[in-house]
């Protein structure tokens, strides 16, 4: 492969060419349209409902106040419902809209059927590769976080 940052560059393009093709096969999901932060931000509230403001921003690698501005655009907007915690006033507690957890649902279980659809094709060999290697990206990722912290 080369130098160190031949592979953070052939990371970065496969990472991001997996996730556009995941999106691409499974065809249109929650965020159509909207920008990718606020798109990404309905997906993480998808999977985690009741999660708060702050926890959503850490979650993400966004200031409080940018993750705080999404969520008011996206409360305006009818896709999400911002409640407050009943044990501590200050936290905001986020949830989908009805209408956007439905999508949200149909969008998740399209990728999964498209994904597992394709780790079907994949030897045993691969699949423990693969295995290994979110190991590995689960490692990056704790690494990158506790930099920014």
């Amino acid at each position: 492969m080369g130098t160190r940052a031949d592979l953070a560059a052939e990371l970065f393009g496969t990472v991001g060419r997996f996730r556009r093709q995941v999106r691409r096969s499974a065809g249109p999901a929650i965020g159509t349209g909207l920008p990718e932060s606020q798109a990404e931000l309905l997906r993480l509230i998808g999977r985690r409902p009741g999660i708060s403001v702050r926890e959503a921003a850490t979650e993400l690698g966004l200031a409080p106040n940018t993750a705080s501005t999404l969520v008011s655009r996206l409360c305006a907007d009818g896709l999400l419902d911002r409640t407050v915690d009943p044990d501590d006033r200050r936290v905001g507690r986020l949830a989908l809209t009805e209408s956007s957890q439905r999508i949200a649902d149909e969008s998740r279980a399209a990728r999964r059927a498209a994904l597992a659809a394709a780790l079907d094709r994949l030897d045993a060999d691969a699949i423990d590769h693969l295995t290994e290697g979110l190991a590995v990206l689960a490692t990056l990722t704790e690494l990158l976080r506790e930099e920014v912290s």
